[in-house]
């Protein structure tokens, strides 16, 4: 069985502390509906990574195997073509 892709949680800490730590305190207090914005796309991280989470452990259950990726780039271990000697002519 193949195995299915979902994100690594560093993704989703990586937004976080980017968030909470940069974003938010650059904000104004007064820019009350920006600061919500922010809190909401935070809670929606929060929410997303929870949900994954879930995913992955009804995953467990069924024995259904996941692999975490790093970027949209990264060939799985099975797809990465073998190298070959280049045939001399």
């Amino acid at each position: 069985m193949d195995r299915i892709p979902i994100p690594s949680h560093i993704h989703y800490e990586l937004l976080l502390q980017l968030l909470e730590r940069q974003t938010l305190p650059a904000i104004a207090q007064s820019d009350r509906v920006a600061r919500e914005q922010i809190q909401s796309a935070i809670i929606m991280l929060r929410k997303a990574l929870a949900s994954q989470k879930q995913f992955e452990g009804l995953c467990e259950q069924q024995g259904i195997p996941t692999t975490y990726r790093w970027s949209l780039n990264e060939l799985p271990s099975n797809d990465i073509p073998e190298y070959t000697t280049p045939q001399k002519y």
